[in-house]
């Protein structure tokens, strides 16, 4: 069941942001969503949180300057998703653009599992590197930390996530999200804590008289692929972050931005001059994401550092085919979880754990993604990891924090998680096979204890009405160009239509003509518009209550606005 709410108007905020030029439209949108002040719409790089506030940075650079000065040779450890592969590519370009010897490693998901783990310390000692500097990950790595530091190689972990009880013994650690840190964001992604740490590194340098006879490496250029990273990893579009992204779509619309990412833009059919937020989240992610799922990360970290466009395009496309492969498979196994999910009663239950033999592993995070958008509900899938092990992914709804969620069970039932990690939203576990029927048993009873039956009603939040005044071409551009994402949401309007007419496109997408009720244009004369319902080929009746984004549409030459359905109420 799902609850359609109108999000809480925010008046004395919108009229101070119309008096300070804001158009009304995107005033009451702003005010919405917790925008007082027009200076938190500046993308200007000079409002960015100051690099030396983040806990740590400054301390961290002075390592990593002494480290360069003395030519010691640094390996990157990344993580094997989007945040992971972009996070590494800025560190390896920015410290390669400081004059360090660096390359990188990515553990293979399948062979080696997250984090800097003691095998992968064991393999990266085979390149004799004297530093290790982790990115998107680290945090929860205090084996691998104690193993590195017994072969006498330096750890400098660069993080996001939530920390532990117990924090590895590093040289050095940043991490917004780490005890004691003040800084004013929590939210940074992976790739946004190695940007910071860059930033420190450029001004560290500068004090040590590194450029009184040079130019400094423009760590600007490096904004595209922290914007993407950012995106794609589903952190909080904070002030901080919005600038962050903004300045990274500028320079990929300018076409200054990396091959790589211009080149998954030309495979997934987008037009770099055109890219915004969700672009970005919808079709360059998932095919970066694709390596990692099904392949090695080290081709998408490949295609964010190739210095050719034809280096460039040949692997995007290698990029393009795994993430149809990926889809393929999802499709499969959203099949066979609906058959399962058939046979359980969902409606009382407070979380779902699946598992089937046959599963993927790279892809069980989008099918728990996939499940818990339908059934509202905290999702773990599992897949087969050998060794009489399964590796799950879990997805959670807003009232249940869940990597506090297993830390809770695992207090509870200390034997039955081998090790675990995540966000609130997002985490990853693994458990003995044979534990199965347990886990779901254990994980469903604490679920139980920290929410609500009233947590599990799906809350659908819109933006009231939209006049057909403001249904126009020029205003959903506006709307597209300005970053939205996670915690900063796309405008949702709602609103009552006659249906004039409907038809099936492609045997799957619903194509509507549609009568505004309530809104009529400048002769009294209800406004009719277009609009598509994606994945939805059932007719509707005479009449619809439906909450729609405004969007462009451009097709064969002609530009037109057009309402992109996302929910409608029967």
């Amino acid at each position: 069941m799902t609850r359609v709410v109108q999000r809480i108007t925010q008046p004395q905020a919108e009229q101070h942001l119309i008096a300070t030029g804001v158009a009304p439209l995107m005033a009451r949108l702003l005010a919405t969503r917790g925008v007082t002040e027009a200076s938190q719409l500046s993308a200007n790089l000079s409002h960015l949180l100051p690099p030396n506030t983040l806990t740590n940075n400054t301390a961290m650079a002075k390592l990593l300057a002494d480290a360069i000065a003395a030519n010691k040779k640094l390996l990157v450890i990344g993580d094997y998703d989007a945040d992971g592969a972009t996070a590494t590519a800025v560190a390896v370009k920015g410290l390669r653009a400081f004059g360090a010897i660096v390359d990188f490693l990515v553990p293979n998901r399948f062979e080696y599992g997250y984090g800097l783990t003691p095998e992968i310390v064991a393999l990266a000692a085979t390149q004799n590197p004297d530093v290790i500097i982790t990115v998107d990950n680290g945090i929860a790595s205090v084996d691998g930390v104690a193993a590195a530091n017994a072969l006498g190689i330096q750890v400098l972990v660069t993080d996001h996530h939530l920390p532990g009880q117990e924090t590895p013994q590093a040289a050095c650690i940043i991490n917004p999200n780490q005890h004691g840190c003040t800084f004013a964001s929590k939210n940074l992604a992976g790739v946004g804590v190695m940007f910071y740490g860059l930033l420190a590194l450029r001004a560290e340098l500068r004090e040590r008289g590194a450029y009184v006879n040079k130019a400094e490496p423009n760590l600007t250029e490096l904004l595209d692929l922290v914007a993407l990273g950012t995106v794609a990893d589903l952190v909080k579009l904070d002030d901080n972050n919005r600038i962050l992204v903004e300045q990274g779509l500028r320079r990929i619309r300018a076409g200054a931005c990396s091959q790589g990412i211009l080149a998954l833009l030309r495979v997934s059919g987008r037009q770099a001059s055109a890219t915004n937020a969700q672009d970005l989240g919808f079709y360059v992610g998932p095919r970066l994401n694709a390596a990692g799922r099904l392949d090695d990360m080290r081709l998408g970290i490949q295609c964010l550092l190739a210095e050719t466009e034809l280096e460039a395009t040949k692997i995007a496309q290698q990029l393009h085919e795994l993430n149809a492969q990926r889809r393929n498979i999802e499709a499969d196994m959203q099949d066979s979880a609906n058959i399962s999910l058939d046979d359980l009663d969902v409606a009382n239950q407070f979380s779902i754990s699946m598992y089937q033999t046959d599963w993927h592993q790279g892809v069980i995070g989008i099918l728990a993604s996939r499940i818990k958008e339908r059934y509202h509900r905290p999702v773990i899938a599992f897949a087969d990891a050998g060794a009489g092990l399964l590796k799950g992914s879990g997805r959670s709804i807003a009232g249940l924090h869940l990597r506090d969620a297993l830390d809770l069970l695992s207090k509870h039932q200390p034997d039955l998680i081998a090790k675990f990690g995540g966000h609130a939203m997002a985490a990853g576990l693994t458990i003995k096979q044979v534990d199965f029927e347990r886990f779901n048993l254990g994980f469903e009873l604490v679920v139980k204890s920290l929410i609500t039956e009233a947590d599990l009603e799906s809350i659908l939040e819109v933006d009231g009405s939209l006049s057909s005044g403001d249904m126009t071409f020029s205003i959903a551009q506006t709307l597209e160009t300005q970053v939205w994402g996670q915690g900063f949401a796309p405008p949702l309007f709602y609103d009552e239509f006659e249906v004039v007419n409907q038809r099936v496109l492609a045997e799957k997408h619903l194509k509507l003509s549609l009568k505004s009720m309530s809104n009529k244009d400048t002769k009294g004369v209800p406004a009719i518009i277009d609009a598509i319902y994606f994945n939805h080929a059932d007719f509707f009746g005479s009449h619809i209550q439906a909450a729609y984004q405004l969007q462009t549409n451009s097709y064969n030459g002609s530009q037109k606005v057009q309402l992109n359905i996302r929910y409608i109420v029967r």
